[in-house]
């Protein structure tokens, strides 16, 4: 089999666990700081845990450590030693090796091909009866079994997982970085990855640092835990002496009282009419990967209701929103809105006044070739005064845009410009504009990044934003692995309880 050790200034690269370090590292994207002084200390051999809410910087630090990204102060200490590390090639050499949250097979190629393509040497001429044999090999030296001549369409999402692993175990690194590596797997299926990593870690041939969301995973499979919150290490402690409690108040911060407004909201939805506006029972939708995504979850938003939806990324929000507004298929369930059945067709939106703000508003409520002004008629192109006696207007198409254009604040060459050359927030100020133009029943946002007025509006807020939902919900209920787990009046809502139970503490 290769040796992935290189040579370092005409020194033999070291073998087995490292230790790494990181000494008042910052990162800075113009004005915003992503890192800010975040010192961090992994023992070898050891499994050390990142946690830490969505933007929190877990995946700006790790991109540091791993060479895509180099950090604008600070340090990075590898055995003691300060390291420069400006590329993934350095970092290879240095034995850093990395999994990433979504897979990068070849996918073309069979298990041996993903796997000798990992060494980044591959021969001109491959002797392939030699190759064969030092696969096989190294995985009898791994506890992932895999056929050597199947190809990842073939392969289940957790023998993906297993080969994405095993691409880098081949490297023999002495740092293994895992970015949510349990993201697409079935829970038997996250036990048996976590559990052979931390075996390979307690058996001294690699450090793990792995990136998680889930409280469980950090309690079963970590020796060490760090939390970082806005860009800053705020937390550090070993596993055994700490509870999800005590992580979840770090991760979301000091529990803060419900603001006047808040409270006003809440006493406002309590006198609301009984009949809920929209009702949700029993909905079921598959994921990416072939796995329900959304299990069996009910909810309901009452006449004048914020319901907020809190969960950390990936617990089946984006595929609840997908699967209310039309964009995924529902296996099971049923949604209703008005008491009317609700299959979030075009003519059901307009009938019951069903409006809705998607995340990646580019790419979930645009065409990117169409102009701001054509983007903006979606929602109403053939209705007066858009369109008259069979005939579109577009005349009165643009002078719409022109005016929402200068209400909205957004900077475009003009209302004929193709909307994808809008940057983000003026693609989102753009859907602002449209979506709750006119009469509205029941408004459906997910994680906006607008301050949007919500009065007289029936809203299910679907965000990672604790404060945001805090500020704005009447009532706040949890998704953890696709359920609901937890619900609160927004006046009570406690930051620490909610936090837990976004981390799956409960």
């Amino acid at each position: 089999m290769n040796d992935p050790a290189t040579p370092i200034g005409g020194l033999p690269t070291p073998s087995g666990a490292l230790a790494l370090d990181t000494y008042d590292m910052g990162m800075r994207f113009g004005s915003f700081h992503a890192l800010q002084g975040v010192s961090m200390k992994v023992a070898p051999g050891t499994v050390h845990a990142l946690l830490g809410e969505n933007g929190a910087g877990k995946s700006t630090l790790v991109k540091c450590v791993a060479g895509f990204q180099r950090p604008t102060s600070g340090s990075i200490l590898i055995d003691g030693r300060e390291q420069a590390i400006p590329n993934p090639v350095v970092a290879r050499t240095l034995g850093i090796g990395m999994v990433y949250q979504h897979f990068t097979l070849a996918p073309g190629m069979t298990v041996a091909e993903n796997l000798l393509l990992a060494g980044g040497k591959t021969p001109a001429i491959i002797d392939w009866k030699q190759q064969r044999a030092d696969l096989a090999a190294f995985l009898k030296t791994t506890p992932f079994q895999l056929d050597l001549d199947a190809r990842p369409q073939e392969l289940a999402a957790g023998e993906k997982q297993k080969l994405e692993l095993l691409k880098q175990l081949y490297l023999k690194p002495r740092l293994l970085i895992l970015d949510e590596p349990t993201s697409v797997l079935t829970p038997q299926e996250a036990d048996e990855v976590l559990g052979h990593v931390r075996e390979f870690a307690r058996s001294g041939q690699c450090t793990v640092l792995i990136i998680t969301h889930k409280f469980r995973e950090v309690m079963a499979y970590a020796d060490d835990v760090t939390v970082l919150r806005r860009g800053q290490a705020v937390h550090h402690c070993a596993v055994a002496g700490t509870t999800p409690a005590l992580l979840a108040q770090a991760m979301v911060g000091d529990s803060t009282a419900a603001s006047e407004s808040t409270a006003g909201r809440a006493a406002g939805a309590t006198n609301a009419a009984a009949t809920a506006s929209l009702v949700v029972n029993g909905l079921k939708v598959m994921g990416d990967r072939g796995a329900l995504a959304v299990q069996d979850l009910s909810l309901a938003v009452a006449a004048g209701e914020i319901l907020g939806v809190a969960g950390v990324s990936g617990n089946g929000q984006r595929e609840l929103v997908e699967a209310l507004v039309g964009q995924r298929a529902r296996t099971a369930g049923s949604v209703q809105v008005q008491g009317q059945p609700y299959a979030a067709r075009r003519e059901e939106n307009h009938a019951l006044k069903v409006r809705s703000l998607p995340e990646e508003p580019l790419r979930n409520a645009c065409v990117g070739d169409l102009s701001v002004a054509e983007n903006m008629a979606l929602r109403d192109f053939d209705r007066p005064p858009l369109c008259s006696a069979g005939r579109l207007r577009f005349g009165h198409w643009r002078s719409r845009a022109r005016e929402w254009i200068t209400d909205y604040g957004i900077k475009t060459q003009g209302e004929n410009a193709p909307i994808r050359s809008l940057s983000g927030g003026n693609v989102q100020r753009a859907v602002l504009a449209r979506e709750p133009h006119g009469d509205i029943n029941v408004l459906i946002a997910a994680n906006p990044v607008f301050g949007l007025d919500f009065a007289a509006v029936k809203v299910l807020l679907i965000s990672e934003d604790l404060d945001e939902l805090l500020e704005l919900a009447d009532r706040i209920v949890v998704m953890s692995d696709g359920r609901i787990v937890f619900e609160t009046p927004g006046i009570s809502a406690d930051r620490q309880t909610i936090g837990a139970h976004m981390g799956g503490g409960h």
